[in-house]
């Protein structure tokens, strides 16, 4: 069986996101979503309620799974029993970065390959970053990210704008 790790911080997780998942599902038997518990980073979302918006936008590509995992990708991918990381590219800018992490996995374990897919035209703009950017200013994000997704990101702006106020 072949399986596959696609490890990211789905804060929230975009079209982008969800386009490369459903691609990867038809290269894998078995695609597991790896949500960094990332703690450099101040999420929007828990790792909890990242996993369940994943799962929701997920739950009708049976062979995709959810976990979160923290540390280093390679590991969280031995631990799936898995020999590849998919990695989507938006730009020439994201190859710089993704392939260095890339070769750095490799270098940590042999029987590990990454495979890049390069993110569908309508996509390759869009990041969970200005998602979350266009959202906080009150932009219409319904092109970006699915209804149930649009939901959970409205709300917890609402949340933290009342809590400042």
């Amino acid at each position: 069986m072949k399986t596959a790790i696609y490890p990211g911080s789905f804060d929230p997780v975009t079209l982008g996101h969800i386009d490369v998942i459903k691609r990867a599902s038809k290269l894998f038997d078995h695609l597991i979503i790896g949500v960094l518990n990332n703690r450099a980073k101040t999420p929007l979302f828990s790792v909890e309620e990242r996993v369940k918006m994943l799962e929701e936008v997920t739950k009708d590509i049976p062979n995709v799974e959810v976990k979160s995992f923290a540390g280093l990708t390679v590991d969280f991918a031995k631990e799936c029993n898995a020999n590849a990381v998919v990695r989507g590219l938006r730009a020439i800018t994201d190859f710089e970065y993704e392939l260095q992490i890339a070769q750095l996995n490799r270098v940590m374990d042999t029987s590990i390959d990454t495979v890049f897919l390069t993110t569908s035209l309508e996509y390759a703009y869009l990041s969970s970053s200005t998602v979350k950017e266009v959202a906080a200013y009150g932009g219409d994000i319904s092109n970006f990210v699915t209804p149930y997704v649009a939901d959970e990101v409205h709300k917890r702006l609402c949340e933290r704008q009342g809590s400042q106020v």
